[in-house]
Protein backbone atom coordinates (compact mmCIF):
# COMPACT_ATOMS: atom_id res chain seq x y z
CA UNK A 1 0.00 0.00 0.00
CA UNK A 2 1.26 3.26 -0.80
CA UNK A 3 2.26 5.32 2.52
CA UNK A 4 2.51 9.33 2.84
CA UNK A 5 2.98 10.72 6.08
CA UNK A 6 1.70 14.50 5.98
CA UNK A 7 3.39 16.95 8.19
CA UNK A 8 2.47 20.94 8.75
CA UNK A 9 1.92 24.34 10.73
CA UNK A 10 -2.05 24.26 9.34
CA UNK A 11 -3.54 23.55 12.52
CA UNK A 12 -6.95 21.78 12.45
CA UNK A 13 -9.73 24.28 12.22
CA UNK A 14 -9.40 25.62 8.75
CA UNK A 15 -9.97 23.65 5.19
CA UNK A 16 -6.17 23.45 4.49
CA UNK A 17 -5.51 19.95 5.72
CA UNK A 18 -8.37 18.16 4.07
CA UNK A 19 -7.91 20.19 1.22
CA UNK A 20 -3.96 18.71 0.86
CA UNK A 21 -5.42 15.30 1.28
CA UNK A 22 -8.28 15.79 -1.11
CA UNK A 23 -5.35 16.34 -3.78
CA UNK A 24 -3.47 13.47 -3.20
CA UNK A 25 -6.34 11.13 -3.15
CA UNK A 26 -7.89 12.50 -6.55
CA UNK A 27 -4.45 11.39 -8.26
CA UNK A 28 -4.44 8.08 -5.90
CA UNK A 29 -7.47 7.32 -4.18
CA UNK A 30 -5.75 3.85 -2.87
CA UNK A 31 -3.78 6.14 -1.02
CA UNK A 32 -2.87 5.35 2.56
CA UNK A 33 -2.01 8.51 4.25
CA UNK A 34 -0.79 9.29 7.96
CA UNK A 35 -0.95 12.66 9.77
CA UNK A 36 1.93 13.63 11.77
CA UNK A 37 1.27 16.62 13.18
CA UNK A 38 -0.79 19.40 11.88
CA UNK A 39 -0.12 21.33 15.36
CA UNK A 40 3.27 22.38 14.56
CA UNK A 41 4.05 26.06 15.86
CA UNK A 42 3.41 28.18 13.03
CA UNK A 43 5.92 28.77 11.00
CA UNK A 44 8.44 26.75 13.05
CA UNK A 45 10.96 25.18 11.24
CA UNK A 46 12.58 23.47 14.29
CA UNK A 47 9.89 22.17 15.96
CA UNK A 48 8.82 20.52 12.34
CA UNK A 49 12.57 18.96 12.07
CA UNK A 50 12.68 17.54 15.26
CA UNK A 51 8.92 16.10 15.29
CA UNK A 52 9.93 14.29 12.21
CA UNK A 53 13.08 13.46 12.85
CA UNK A 54 12.09 11.57 16.25
CA UNK A 55 9.42 9.82 14.02
CA UNK A 56 10.18 8.79 10.52
CA UNK A 57 12.38 5.95 10.83
CA UNK A 58 9.23 4.12 12.10
CA UNK A 59 7.76 3.73 9.15
CA UNK A 60 8.24 1.42 6.69
CA UNK A 61 11.15 2.51 4.10
CA UNK A 62 9.79 3.77 1.28
CA UNK A 63 7.09 6.14 2.62
CA UNK A 64 7.08 9.19 0.94
CA UNK A 65 6.48 12.30 3.64
CA UNK A 66 5.13 15.46 2.67
CA UNK A 67 6.50 18.65 4.43
CA UNK A 68 4.49 21.77 4.79
CA UNK A 69 6.28 24.04 6.77
CA UNK A 70 6.63 27.66 6.35
CA UNK A 71 6.25 27.13 2.29
CA UNK A 72 5.79 30.55 0.99
CA UNK A 73 8.04 32.39 3.00
CA UNK A 74 10.63 34.32 1.39
CA UNK A 75 13.36 31.64 3.26
CA UNK A 76 12.06 29.42 1.07
CA UNK A 77 14.00 28.80 -2.23
CA UNK A 78 12.24 26.50 -4.09
CA UNK A 79 10.89 23.09 -3.63
CA UNK A 80 12.45 19.88 -3.46
CA UNK A 81 12.61 15.77 -2.39
CA UNK A 82 15.41 14.03 -1.10
CA UNK A 83 16.26 10.33 -0.41
CA UNK A 84 17.40 9.85 3.31
CA UNK A 85 17.53 6.15 4.32
CA UNK A 86 15.47 4.56 2.00
CA UNK A 87 12.71 7.28 2.99
CA UNK A 88 11.45 10.03 0.27
CA UNK A 89 10.61 13.19 1.53
CA UNK A 90 8.98 16.25 -0.67
CA UNK A 91 8.75 19.73 0.76
CA UNK A 92 10.33 23.44 0.66
CA UNK A 93 13.71 23.93 0.68
CA UNK A 94 13.94 26.25 3.26
CA UNK A 95 15.76 24.11 6.01
CA UNK A 96 13.54 22.10 7.66
CA UNK A 97 14.67 18.83 5.72
CA UNK A 98 18.60 19.78 6.62
CA UNK A 99 17.30 18.59 10.14
CA UNK A 100 16.29 15.43 9.32
CA UNK A 101 20.23 14.03 9.91
CA UNK A 102 23.47 14.51 10.94
CA UNK A 103 24.71 14.30 7.66
CA UNK A 104 23.32 15.32 3.48
CA UNK A 105 20.80 12.63 1.84
CA UNK A 106 21.91 10.70 -0.74
CA UNK A 107 19.90 12.39 -3.33
CA UNK A 108 18.75 16.15 -3.35
CA UNK A 109 16.00 16.81 -6.77
CA UNK A 110 15.03 20.69 -7.31
CA UNK A 111 11.71 20.14 -9.03
CA UNK A 112 11.22 22.21 -12.08
CA UNK A 113 9.74 25.18 -13.21
CA UNK A 114 7.35 22.76 -15.51
CA UNK A 115 5.86 21.01 -12.28
CA UNK A 116 5.40 24.11 -10.17
CA UNK A 117 2.93 26.91 -10.28
CA UNK A 118 2.28 30.33 -9.10
CA UNK A 119 -0.05 29.28 -5.75
CA UNK A 120 -0.61 30.95 -2.62
CA UNK A 121 -1.39 27.35 -1.37
CA UNK A 122 1.74 25.27 -2.69
CA UNK A 123 1.37 22.37 -0.57
CA UNK A 124 -1.73 21.97 -2.24
CA UNK A 125 -0.96 22.77 -5.70
CA UNK A 126 2.52 21.99 -5.96
CA UNK A 127 4.09 19.35 -3.49
CA UNK A 128 0.70 17.30 -3.01
CA UNK A 129 0.50 16.00 -6.34
CA UNK A 130 4.43 15.11 -6.42
CA UNK A 131 3.96 13.17 -3.31
CA UNK A 132 0.99 11.52 -4.46
CA UNK A 133 2.66 10.38 -7.87
CA UNK A 134 5.87 9.30 -6.43
CA UNK A 135 4.16 7.31 -3.38
CA UNK A 136 2.31 5.64 -6.39
CA UNK A 137 5.69 4.70 -8.12
CA UNK A 138 7.12 7.51 -9.81
CA UNK A 139 10.73 8.48 -9.28
CA UNK A 140 11.47 12.10 -7.63
CA UNK A 141 14.02 12.13 -10.74
CA UNK A 142 11.02 12.83 -12.77
CA UNK A 143 10.10 16.13 -11.30
CA UNK A 144 13.60 17.48 -11.86
CA UNK A 145 16.88 17.52 -11.69
CA UNK A 146 20.42 16.91 -8.85
CA UNK A 147 20.63 19.79 -6.03
CA UNK A 148 24.30 19.61 -4.80
CA UNK A 149 23.30 21.35 -1.79
CA UNK A 150 19.92 21.54 -0.22
CA UNK A 151 19.08 25.19 2.41
CA UNK A 152 20.65 24.07 5.58
CA UNK A 153 19.55 25.32 9.37
CA UNK A 154 22.19 24.11 12.06
CA UNK A 155 20.40 22.39 14.94
CA UNK A 156 21.84 23.23 18.71
CA UNK A 157 24.63 21.51 19.61
CA UNK A 158 25.65 19.72 23.09
CA UNK A 159 29.28 20.13 24.01
CA UNK A 160 31.06 17.62 25.95
CA UNK A 161 34.36 17.03 28.02
CA UNK A 162 35.61 14.89 30.67
CA UNK A 163 34.53 16.93 33.34
CA UNK A 164 30.66 18.22 31.75
CA UNK A 165 28.29 18.04 29.23
CA UNK A 166 26.35 21.37 28.54
CA UNK A 167 23.33 21.13 26.71
CA UNK A 168 19.89 22.72 25.91
CA UNK A 169 16.37 22.37 26.29
CA UNK A 170 15.34 21.61 22.31
CA UNK A 171 11.28 20.29 23.06
CA UNK A 172 8.91 21.47 25.51
CA UNK A 173 6.26 18.52 25.26
CA UNK A 174 2.38 18.75 25.81
CA UNK A 175 3.25 17.75 29.54
CA UNK A 176 5.41 20.30 29.66
CA UNK A 177 8.11 18.11 29.99
CA UNK A 178 12.23 19.63 28.93
CA UNK A 179 13.16 17.79 26.14
CA UNK A 180 17.01 18.33 25.51
CA UNK A 181 20.38 17.58 23.26
CA UNK A 182 22.01 15.59 25.85
CA UNK A 183 22.15 11.42 24.25
CA UNK A 184 22.21 8.45 26.20
CA UNK A 185 25.49 7.08 24.20
CA UNK A 186 27.69 10.45 25.21
CA UNK A 187 26.49 10.84 28.73
CA UNK A 188 27.45 6.76 29.29
CA UNK A 189 30.84 7.54 27.52
CA UNK A 190 31.53 10.00 29.68
CA UNK A 191 29.89 9.25 32.78
CA UNK A 192 32.58 7.86 36.07
CA UNK A 193 30.19 7.11 38.06
CA UNK A 194 29.02 10.24 40.09
CA UNK A 195 27.53 13.26 38.49
CA UNK A 196 25.29 16.31 39.18
CA UNK A 197 22.39 17.47 36.91
CA UNK A 198 22.05 20.76 37.28
CA UNK A 199 18.78 23.51 35.72
CA UNK A 200 17.26 26.04 37.48
CA UNK A 201 18.13 26.03 41.14
CA UNK A 202 17.95 22.31 41.21
CA UNK A 203 20.27 19.32 41.45
CA UNK A 204 19.86 15.97 40.86
CA UNK A 205 22.63 12.90 41.76
CA UNK A 206 20.22 10.34 39.35
CA UNK A 207 18.89 9.29 36.24
CA UNK A 208 15.95 7.29 36.76
CA UNK A 209 13.38 4.79 34.47
CA UNK A 210 10.34 6.26 34.10
CA UNK A 211 8.63 9.24 35.43
CA UNK A 212 6.92 7.24 38.61
CA UNK A 213 10.39 6.66 40.10
CA UNK A 214 10.02 9.84 41.89
CA UNK A 215 7.49 10.72 44.15
CA UNK A 216 4.50 13.52 42.53
CA UNK A 217 5.75 17.13 42.54
CA UNK A 218 9.45 15.88 42.55
CA UNK A 219 11.73 16.79 39.45
CA UNK A 220 12.52 13.60 37.49
CA UNK A 221 15.81 12.90 34.48
CA UNK A 222 15.97 9.90 32.56
CA UNK A 223 17.02 9.33 29.03
CA UNK A 224 13.51 8.84 26.44
CA UNK A 225 12.71 6.82 23.84
CA UNK A 226 14.49 8.84 21.26
CA UNK A 227 17.88 8.29 24.28
CA UNK A 228 17.87 12.17 25.30
CA UNK A 229 17.85 13.51 28.26
CA UNK A 230 14.19 14.54 29.71
CA UNK A 231 13.73 16.40 32.76
CA UNK A 232 10.86 17.31 34.37
CA UNK A 233 8.11 17.06 37.29
CA UNK A 234 5.81 13.71 37.66
CA UNK A 235 2.15 14.98 37.76
CA UNK A 236 3.56 19.05 37.14
CA UNK A 237 4.48 21.14 34.32
CA UNK A 238 7.78 21.01 34.88
CA UNK A 239 8.46 24.53 32.07
CA UNK A 240 6.09 26.39 34.29
CA UNK A 241 7.08 25.26 37.88
CA UNK A 242 11.26 24.97 37.11
CA UNK A 243 11.25 28.51 34.91
CA UNK A 244 12.31 26.09 31.95
CA UNK A 245 11.94 27.08 28.33
CA UNK A 246 13.37 26.16 25.17
CA UNK A 247 17.19 26.89 24.60
CA UNK A 248 17.31 26.64 28.29
CA UNK A 249 20.97 25.52 29.50
CA UNK A 250 21.25 22.13 31.31
CA UNK A 251 24.48 21.02 32.97
CA UNK A 252 25.61 17.79 33.88
CA UNK A 253 29.03 17.86 36.05
CA UNK A 254 31.21 14.32 36.19
CA UNK A 255 33.08 14.15 40.01
CA UNK A 256 36.56 12.44 38.32
CA UNK A 257 39.45 11.84 40.18
CA UNK A 258 42.44 13.89 40.48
Amino acid sequence: MALVTFISDFGEGDYYVPAVKAKMLSINPQLNIVDISHQINTYDIAHAGFILRSVFRDFPKGTVHLVAINGTSNMTDGFIGIKLEEHIFIGPNNGVLSLLADYDPGIIVQFADIHLKDSTFPAKDVLAPIAAKVASGAAIHDFGGPLMQMKKMMSRQFKATKKQIVGHVVRVDNYGNLITNITKEVFEKLNPGKFTIEFSREVLTRINKTYDNVEAGDCFAFFNSLELLEIGINHGNGSELLGLRLDTPIYINFETAE
